[in-house]
C-alpha cells in the first residue's frame, strides 16, 4: 500500500538534525493557494503554521491578499457600457489613424519631385 504524500505537509524525512524543517526556497502560488485554502476551511493558524514551517503573519498576509484578489474579481462585469464605449473608440482611432497614414502618402506622391525620366 502507497503512501499518499501531501505536498504541504513536512514530513520526518524533511527535518534536519536541528529538528527544524527544511526550507523551502520559494513557495509557488498553487502551494500558497492550498494553505490559504485550508485556512478559509477552518483550520487553526497556528497548526498551520507549525505544520508548513512557515509564519503566522506571512499565512494571514497570504489569506488576505486572497481576500482582495476574490473581491477584485467579483467586482469586475462583463457587460461594463464604459468597456464597450472605450472599446468603439480605440476601434475608431485606429480607422483614423490608417485615414491619416494613407492621406500623407497621397500626399507625398503629389507633392514629391517629378521622377527621373530614363535614359536611352
Amino acid at each position: 500500500m502507497e503512501k499518499q504524500v501531501d505536498p504541504l505537509v513536512v514530513t520526518e524525512e524533511e527535518h534536519n538534525s536541528t529538528g527544524n524543517s527544511t526550507e523551502f526556497k520559494r513557495w509557488s502560488a498553487n502551494r500558497k493557494k492550498e494553505a490559504v485554502l485550508r485556512m478559509m476551511r477552518g483550520e487553526p493558524v497556528d497548526v498551520l503554521s507549525h505544520e508548513l514551517c512557515i509564519e503566522i503573519h506571512r499565512l494571514e498576509e497570504w489569506h488576505e491578499k486572497a481576500l482582495q484578489g476574490i473581491e477584485e474579481a467579483l467586482k469586475f462585469r462583463e457587460g461594463d457600457p464604459h468597456i464597450a464605449e472605450l472599446d468603439a473608440a480605440m476601434r475608431r482611432i485606429g480607422e483614423i489613424s490608417l485615414e491619416n497614414e494613407l492621406l500623407r502618402d497621397r500626399i507625398k506622391k503629389l507633392f514629391s519631385p517629378s521622377k527621373k525620366r530614363p535614359k536611352r
